[in-house]
Parts: C-alpha cells; sequence; structure tokens
C-alpha cells in the first residue's frame, strides 16, 4: 500500500468514526431527535489499515476525548433516568409517602 493510499485510508476511516460520535453528540443535544432515531450501525475498525500515520494522532485523540464524553454523558443521562424512574414508582406505589394505614383512638 502506498503511502498516500495509507494516509488516505486512515483519514477515511477517522472521517466515519467522527461522523458517528458527531452523530451522538448531535441526539444528546436534542432529545425529540433521540427517541426518533433508529439505532446506528456500529463501527468496526477497519483490519488492513496497519498502524496509525503519526500527523493523524491528534485528531484520533480529539476523537477519542470526544467519544468518551458522549459516553460519560449517555452514562449520566441513563443513570438519571434510573433515578427518575425509581421515584415514579414509588410515588405511584405510594412508598414514597408512608401514611398510618389506620389511627388507634383508644389511647
Amino acid at each position: 500500500m502506498a503511502s498516500t493510499d495509507w494516509r488516505g485510508a486512515w483519514s477515511a476511516a477517522l472521517d466515519e468514526l467522527e461522523l458517528d460520535v458527531l452523530t451522538v453528540e448531535t441526539l444528546l443535544a436534542d432529545e425529540r431527535r433521540l427517541l426518533e432515531t433508529p439505532p446506528a450501525n456500529l463501527w468496526r475498525p477497519p483490519t488492513d489499515l496497519g498502524a496509525l500515520p503519526l500527523e493523524l494522532r491528534p485528531r484520533a485523540d480529539e476523537i477519542l476525548t470526544r467519544q468518551l464524553a458522549a459516553a460519560e454523558e449517555i452514562a449520566r443521562r441513563i443513570t438519571a433516568n434510573r433515578q427518575q424512574a425509581a421515584m415514579t414508582a414509588r410515588i405511584e406505589t405510594g412508598e414514597a409517602v408512608k401514611r398510618p394505614v389506620y389511627l388507634d383512638c383508644a389511647m
């Protein structure tokens, strides 16, 4: 594989990966669109590229940083959603407010 082809293949792979993380960031910014959008196809790393060209390392690092931030935000939202669902379940069942079922007037 020629040096130009190698860099171009890596650049195309990073373009695809960056587009995926941009899609997730956009969905996180717009919850309505998140609900209406079908799940994306999983990105699979190319197997025939060899080592990442040194000049593409900063871009790859920046994409990784964005991916980690998006994953952290997704995890935070999942946790918040579970907490809200648990609170809603307690409210609906009456667990959130403990009230006496009867009053003993004999005392």
